[in-house]
């Protein structure tokens, strides 16, 4: 008797997703989930942060208050690591995605902050803070574009694919 997951058992493929196919599978993942765990450093070592955030391409961007733990970890060493993750049921429906890279924080007055606000669901934190939707954002907005991202789903053995793929920045 097999449990229907026999494509799981024996070692690994090794097949590289092409990166255009690499790329869609990521954005899907950072689109069909809301929640991350930002790490970064301090000075008592690592801190790892639930974030609600918001995709942007391959980037992640979340609002964060200024003098939070997180963000005076970002002000001493700005390279976060970002973990997103789909729900696991078993090994089969593992799927997740490591984003390595640097936070850029753009304070509240940043014209920089405008490219990322249409993107940025932001009317559903004004709900909840009880603020008017005629009132446009003025926070402090964190944007990691990745350099780097560790792709995990399991569903890709059955396609020959390795579980985890890996993606980097191309060269400009």
């Amino acid at each position: 008797m097999t449990s229907g997951d026999d494509w799981l058992q024996g070692p690994a493929p090794s097949g590289r997703l092409p990166r255009n196919l690499l790329e869609e599978r990521i954005l899907q993942l950072l689109r069909c989930q809301n929640m991350c765990v930002l790490a970064t450093t301090g000075p008592d070592g690592p801190l790892a942060t639930p974030v609600r955030y918001y995709p942007f391409g391959l980037a992640v961007m979340f609002t964060a208050a200024p003098r939070s733990p997180k963000m005076r970890n970002i002000a001493a060493d700005p390279r976060v690591s970002i973990g997103v993750f789909a729900p696991l049921v078993g090994l089969a429906s593992s799927r997740g995605a490591q984003l390595f890279g640097q936070a850029q924080v753009l304070p509240p007055d940043d014209p920089a902050q405008q490219r990322y606000w249409p993107s940025f669901r932001w009317e559903n934190e004004h709900a909840e803070r009880g603020r008017p939707l005629s009132d446009p954002p003025r926070e402090t907005l964190v944007v990691v574009e990745p350099t780097r991202i560790v792709y995990t789903e399991h569903w890709l053995r059955r396609d020959g694919y390795a579980p985890r793929q890996f993606w980097r920045q191309a060269e400009v």
